[in-house]
């Protein structure tokens, strides 16, 4: 907002005042400024009443924290070995440039044309506000279950302050008989390094003569962690230790953005750079290893005849769309905050590539140490493979107590997915907590945030409890596979579908040239229109040709607990034929074709959210009524400048005292 100021140093006065006063708006009396007595302009949000981030900086971490999660180093890696290693790279980055970097940077501009979350950006065309709700739903179901992960997280982490990782060896009382370990025994740990490496070869060799292998570290993982029950349905106890770790996750969430965006955006500057250096520090370490290249090969040595699978490019298209966070609300959010006017295009591009980038990276790093366990092993890279879960909690913590010092690269790698989990983990509930807050929109709401961050980091911690209790890992699992899978593919293409077409691609077009300075390139407006709804469309034809019930290792789900698995997809989904339904039956008109048509009229408040970029289109039409009105308005404003000239004139002639006070006037301009 330009400001203009008229300063008067006051002598005789006790407090510095800030008078406003708008030829042509209203701001409100803004008493006793504490600032110094000085002339240098302070550093203003934009939009004062949102708020902004500090820099833009602030934002492309953010981002960046969002989009990198956990899925690139458990997911990406485990795809990339299964569809062809290095084969695998051609869909996933021919994806990542006609879907990923489109469907990115169209949020980005949605939410920072219109300063809203992903509620009110709705205004565009009110009938589809129901996408929003969607979104909404798809962000609760994950940020539930994704904060469960990060505690576990935390409990491996506090686990790991210890001299002896507690899941090497196979003489615990929580282990089987079946348990074979990959070190050795307890007693030989202080052996020297000829003894220890004997006893490595013979365990190895009682490793390869069994049938059947029970690891430590998956032990470990099901009977003491978890303590896992046999049946879904049975919930057993609550797990203390994890409940524990899981209020710690919520807390540290809700203090990290305690101040919104001006907070959280401190915290990133190391939540979403130092897994980098954990990440680098590993890799180091790993390709040290004996073994190291053999995994680094398999990873990404390429079969070219798996480009011809379309199961692969499905693989691809997937996870492309799923690790850039797209159609969760959190990039319409993050953006919201941004100045009208800031490059989303360029931040686009940079977020969606370091992504990528940075899941290409964590590949190496995990297939180095698994090469590693393999050789010692002596089995094939794939057999030590695993994602999800068993990649972060059982294989690759059994490949570190092969290291030396192993709690040391234990506490840096769970230190790191922690670290991943809470950067998407803040975006999560800064989107819940910001749409919340635009759709109320009352002062006192807007003044009371963190009152509203606080509550809906308790209601996560408390539906996040069942899944702390023995059955905890079958819901999450069932949550993870559910709540956010063909229904964020829907959403998706039906906000395509919305923008594009029911909007209308050219007036979305002019709203991104007015608000950059330039139109957007001619190959986004062709993906936008075209082939990223046909690529998001091909990805939910082949998440349902592809779709499988769910299991976990032997365990297969019963068909109730599916039944809750797709009517959590299904709720996010509903949304938005039960809120189109509503707003069509709401709005005025004689005939069905009339109110549809008034329903996804966009609202008359659509547009940027200051009156100063309110240009062009958006410009306020000149009625009667605001001719009327604003010679009145002004009328009042010249009074209020002349009653100021008045107690600047009284103030002068008291300029005999003795003693001297500062005394202020600010004019400002809305225009």
């Amino acid at each position: 907002m330009p400001v203009n100021e008229v300063l008067f140093n006051v002598p005789g006065c006790s407090c510095w005042t800030c008078c406003s006063s708008t030829i042509s708006g209203t701001h409100s009396l803004r008493r006793h400024l504490k600032s110094p007595p000085s002339l240098s302009p302070v550093k203003k949000d934009e939009n004062s009443r949102r708020g902004n981030w500090g820099n833009q900086i602030e934002f492309v971490l953010t981002s960046v924290g969002y989009a990198v999660g956990l899925g690139n180093v458990w997911r990406f890696p485990y795809l990339c070995y299964r569809n062809g290693g290095g084969a695998f790279m051609l869909p996933y980055f021919i994806m990542l440039v006609f879907c990923g970097i489109p469907l990115f940077f169209l949020e980005l501009s949605f939410g920072q044309f219109a300063s809203l979350g992903c509620l009110g950006v709705w205004k565009i065309s009110p009938m589809f506000k129901g996408v929003g709700y969607g979104m909404m739903v798809v962000s609760t179901y994950i940020g539930i279950y994704y904060n469960v992960v990060i505690c576990i997280a935390f409990y491996y982490f506090f686990q790991s302050m210890t001299n002896l990782l507690p899941w090497t060896y196979c003489n615990n009382p929580w282990n089987t008989p079946d348990c074979s370990g990959v070190v050795g025994t307890g007693h030989q740990l202080n052996g020297s390094l000829a003894n220890a490496t004997t006893s490595l070869v013979a365990g190895v060799t009682e490793v390869v003569n069994r049938t059947k292998r029970t690891s430590p570290s998956e032990e470990y993982w099901k009977h003491y962690v978890l303590n896992i029950s046999d049946d879904i349905g049975n919930f057993g106890e609550v797990r203390l230790p994890i409940l524990g770790c899981l209020a710690i996750s919520w807390f540290v969430v809700f203090l990290c953005l305690i101040r919104g965006v001006k907070s959280s955006g401190k915290v990133v500057y190391f939540t979403a750079t130092f897994p980098y250096v954990v990440l680098t520090i590993l890799f180091i370490r790993g390709i040290t290893l004996d073994g190291a290249i053999n995994g680094i090969k398999y990873y990404l040595t390429p079969q070219w005849q798996k480009v011809l699978d379309a199961k692969v490019w499905g693989d691809a298209a997937s996870q492309i769309f799923y690790s850039l966070g797209c159609a969760w609300g959190g990039l319409i959010t993050m953006a919201s905050y941004n100045k009208f006017h800031n490059n989303c295009f360029r931040d686009s591009i940079i977020i969606s590539i370091t992504n990528c980038a940075t899941s290409v990276y964590a590949g190496f790093v995990i297939f180095s140490i698994l090469g590693f366990m393999a050789h010692h092993l002596n089995v094939p890279v794939s057999e030590v493979a695993d994602h999800g879960p068993g990649l972060a909690f059982v294989a690759y913590p059994e490949a570190l107590t092969l290291l030396p010092i192993s709690p040391l690269w234990s506490l840096l790698f769970f230190f790191m997915l922690i670290l991943l989990g809470l950067g998407t983990q803040f975006c999560l509930l800064e989107t819940l907590v910001t749409a919340i807050v635009d759709e109320i929109g009352t002062d006192w709401i807007i003044r009371n945030k963190t009152i509203v961050t606080l509550s809906v980091a308790i209601a996560g911690f408390l539906l996040g409890v069942p899944l702390t209790t023995r059955a905890g890992i079958y819901w999450l699992l069932l949550m993870d596979n559910y709540a956010a899978s063909f229904s964020l593919v829907i959403i998706s293409c039906i906000m395509c579908i919305c923008i594009m077409y029911i909007y209308g691609h050219r007036n979305y077009f002019k709203d991104v040239e007015m608000m950059l300075g330039f139109p957007p390139p001619l190959f986004f407006k062709v993906c936008w229109r075209f082939i990223s709804p046909v690529i998001i469309s091909f990805i939910l034809i082949f998440t349902v040709i592809q779709y499988k019930p769910i299991t976990y290792n032997d365990y297969v789900y019963p068909g109730w607990s599916l039944a809750i698995g797709f009517a959590m997809a299904l709720s996010s989904v509903v949304c938005i034929p039960v809120y189109a339904l509503y707003k069509i039956s709401r709005s005025p008109g004689a005939t069905f074709r009339e109110r549809l048509k008034n329903a996804c009229r966009s609202h008359p408040k659509w547009g940027p959210a200051l009156q100063e970029h309110r240009t062009g289109r958006y410009a306020p039409m000149a009625s009667e009524d605001t001719v009327e009105a604003r010679p009145l308005k002004e009328k009042e404003d010249l009074m209020r400048l002349q009653n100021g000239m008045k107690l600047y004139s009284v103030a002068r002639k008291r300029g005999g005292h003795t003693h001297s006070h500062s005394y202020t006037l600010y004019i400002y301009s809305t225009q």
